[in-house]
């Protein structure tokens, strides 16, 4: 996935995607050129957080947002947490072509949902938390969601191999 740069200038919602656009790619970046072991390494005992499992997890992420939430795709199951999120961060057994593809396709997927909304202020109901919640809300929600497995993923690639930086 190629990373961009949000625009400088620019309406809300280009903004929003701009920026949610850009911090996936973030994510891209520090899995880059990494190999699968180093993917899966565990870099920060005790925590048992991998590069990979954050990827699996925001494929979860995307797809309950955007497929589930915003397209009311309620029958479609998580890509692997099932019932719960912690579930994607067990990679023991977890393939690492196939989770990239999975949150490739779901990063896919998610943009064409969103591009088909009409406005930021359409809402949508969160059967889990039974609330309703805006587009608005929901891009806004997702930039601070990979912004903080983007500071994750900071420290498991710079304990990986000294990589720092964007």
């Amino acid at each position: 996935m190629e990373r961009t740069e949000p625009p400088r200038i620019g309406g809300e919602r280009e903004m929003l995607r701009g920026f949610l656009d850009h911090n996936r790619g973030i994510l891209a970046t520090k899995c880059a050129d990494l190999t699968e072991e180093q993917l899966r390494r565990h870099a920060a005992p005790p925590s048992e957080l991998t590069l990979l499992g954050l990827v699996r997890h925001l494929a979860d992420v995307e797809r309950a947002w955007f497929r589930r939430c915003v397209n009311a795709e309620h029958d479609v199951p998580r890509v692997w947490s099932h019932d719960d999120f912690q579930a994607a961060f067990e990679v023991s057994r977890a393939g690492v072509a196939e989770a990239f593809a999975a949150w490739e396709h779901e990063v896919r997927r998610a943009r064409e949902i969103e591009r088909s909304v009409d406005s930021l202020d359409a809402v949508f109901h969160q059967p889990k938390w039974g609330t309703d919640l805006s587009l608005r809300w929901i891009l806004h929600h997702m930039v601070e969601e990979y912004a903080r497995h983007n500071g994750h993923a900071d420290l498991l690639r710079e304990a990986v191999d000294g990589r720092t930086g964007q």
